[in-house]
C-alpha cells in the first residue's frame, strides 16, 4: 500500500502495472504456426470474408517482404463491436492465392509498403461435357 501525496495519514491501494507473460511461453512460434496445416473450416471462413462485398479486404506487402491480409470489420449492432480493421491468417490467404481462388487488384505503392485489394477469383463457367461419340455400327445383311 502506498500513501497518497495530499493525505499522508491515509493509505490507499493504487493500481499497479500488470506484467505480461513472455510471448514465447504463451504463444507458438511463427514457424510452428506456419507448419500447422490449415483446416478446411478456417479456409472456408477466410474465403467467405473475402467474398463478402461489405468487408473490403486488402493485403499489404511491406518493404521487408512481410505480407499482412486485413479486412474492414463492420459494426455489429448486437454487440457494438467492430468498426475496425482485423487481420486474416496469412498462411490460409497465401494458399488461396496460390490455388487461384483469390486475386490481387491494382497496387497502391507507398515508399514502405504496397497495398492490393483482394477479391475472389471469377470462375469461368465450364462448357458442358460433350458426350463420347460411339463408333458407328453397320449392319451386315
Amino acid at each position: 500500500m502506498l500513501a497518497t501525496v495530499d493525505r499522508p495519514s491515509t493509505l490507499v491501494d493504487l493500481p499497479t502495472v500488470r506484467r505480461r507473460r513472455a510471448r514465447a511461453a504463451s504463444a507458438p512460434s511463427p514457424a510452428a504456426r506456419a507448419a500447422a496445416p490449415a483446416s478446411p473450416a478456417t479456409t472456408a471462413d477466410v474465403l467467405r470474408i473475402i467474398a463478402d462485398p461489405r468487408t473490403p479486404t486488402y493485403v499489404t506487402v511491406f518493404a521487408n517482404g512481410r505480407r499482412r491480409y486485413s479486412y474492414w470489420r463492420p459494426i455489429d449492432p448486437a454487440t457494438g463491436a467492430g468498426g475496425c480493421y482485423a487481420a486474416l491468417p496469412t498462411a490460409e490467404c497465401d494458399e488461396l492465392q496460390a490455388s487461384g481462388r483469390i486475386t490481387l487488384g491494382e497496387p497502391v505503392v507507398d515508399p514502405n509498403r504496397t497495398t492490393y485489394r483482394v477479391r475472389t477469383a471469377t470462375r469461368v463457367p465450364q462448357a458442358p461435357a460433350r458426350p463420347a461419340v460411339a463408333p458407328e455400327r453397320r449392319r451386315v445383311a
